[in-house]
């Protein structure tokens, strides 16, 4: 066995000072719908509902065997705080944390919750790179050491305590055959990924990201770590312009085509499905590796034992209109126009008999009330039937309004829905 192998054993069997092992589940209706052995590991059900207590545990147990600073500083704005105020109030070490000043209420709260008495949540900033520089400058003046969120093999050994977990949680005689994981900075991808290669195991990876943040798939084309700028914050668990440098030594050895690149819509759509059919609530970057069997062809999964890692269920239900929205979107069901009518009497009923039975007007809005013989319109559209939209469109055409369907035009669609 190799020093990591150790060093991951050590950090499970400290761990379970802190809570037990998170469940492996098989679930029956992903095994039956996929013909295989679905099996979940419900890092949801971790005391702050993610993965990321293990990280931040370890780097605490490592760095507090050599030294004793005198205070620990992290900058987040999601599960790496919950994960690190956790400990800090396990540990009784004084943490003080950076979030950025536009985190929802709602994560601020459930950080101070977790860290109590022990911690000191500071507002900083309106972007994650402000308060990260924020917390590096804090670490540098006051003795504090920075807990990365990703970035450091203590990390990465934490988050490999779910592939130890996972090995002896395993049916006896049975192996995993596909792994299914998200991937972000790469702590817990980078960490599972070297556990099983170091086990002398080789289960088939597919590393999955949201669309919006590429960045694995990008340093893999590239052959080095590539900052892909602007990223979509739907996911925010995932949603790393920069991947870290120790994780992607480890992951360097996969080729790109192992990466899969999920859309945000319809990463909803698994969201909502899974707590409808199921009640397992997932945050986005909780479902991405449950939405990326979708892509794989069924003889791969064929009768193969599939490991998903449900990696965090901290899903602020405030956003549940907007996931709805976004699989409505994704479903076909729904679309926006941007209509342009005459400005006369009767031109707005002339085009509500356009509209088909099971059509439904969602959004109506003037966008334009001061012109002089055109108007332009932003209309909201729900039917039953993703085919009725041909229809209406060839209606729209023949009638002589000019119309611009909008659902899909990301720079549009982002000012005026």
């Amino acid at each position: 066995m190799s020093e990591f192998i150790d060093n991951v054993a050590a950090a499970a069997e400290a761990m379970r000072d802190l809570f037990v092992e998170t469940p492996l589940q098989e679930n029956v209706f992903l095994s039956q719908r996929y013909d295989a052995r679905i099996l979940l590991k419900r890092e949801d059900l971790s005391p702050v509902r993610s993965y990321k207590i293990r990280g931040a545990f370890n780097f605490f147990r490592k760095c507090l065997m050599t030294s004793n600073p005198s205070s620990f500083v992290c900058a987040s704005a999601g599960n790496h705080a919950q994960g690190f105020a956790y400990v800090c109030q396990h540990l009784g070490k004084k943490g003080v944390i950076f979030m950025p000043v536009t985190t929802p209420q709602q994560k601020i709260d459930k950080t101070r919750a977790f860290g109590g008495s022990a911690i000191e949540v500071r507002l900083i900033g309106d972007i994650f790179d402000q308060c990260y520089a924020a917390a590096m400058e804090y670490a540098k003046d006051n003795n504090a050491m920075m807990v990365s969120p990703f970035d450091h093999p203590d990390i990465i050994e934490g988050q490999a305590t779910v592939a130890h977990e996972v090995l002896k949680q395993m049916p006896a005689g049975q192996t995993v055959d596909r792994i299914h994981v998200a991937v972000g900075g790469g702590g817990l991808s980078s960490g599972m990924a070297r556990y099983f290669a170091d086990m002398n195991l080789s289960p088939e990876f597919m590393f999955v990201e949201p669309k919006g943040a590429p960045s694995l798939k990008q340093s893999l084309i590239k052959g080095e770590r590539v900052d892909v700028g602007h990223v979509d914050n739907f996911v925010d668990g995932a949603s790393v312009a920069l991947m870290g440098q120790y994780p992607f030594e480890i992951l360097k050895r996969f080729s790109a085509d192992k990466v899969n690149l999920v859309s945000e819509d319809r990463l909803c759509r698994t969201m909502i499905e899974m707590l409808n059919v199921e009640g397992i609530v997932l945050e986005p970057a909780g479902a991405l590796s449950i939405d990326s069997l979708k892509d794989v062809s069924p003889s791969a999964l064929h009768d193969k034992n599939v490991l998903c890692i449900a990696s965090g269920g901290n899903f602020d239900f405030e956003r549940l209109a907007e996931v709805k929205e976004r699989v409505l979107r994704h479903s076909g069901v729904k679309k926006y126009f941007v209509l342009r009518l005459p400005q006369r009497p009767g031109a707005l009923r002339d085009f509500l008999n356009l509209l088909g039975p099971d059509d439904d007007i969602s959004r109506f809005e003037y966008l334009k009330k001061s012109a002089r013989n055109f108007g332009s319109i932003l209309i909201g559209i729900e039917t039953k039937d993703a085919a009725n939209f041909a229809g209406l469109m060839a209606r729209m055409t023949d009638s002589g309004i000019i119309w611009q369907d909008i659902t899909d035009n990301e720079l549009v669609a982002g000012l005026l829905i």
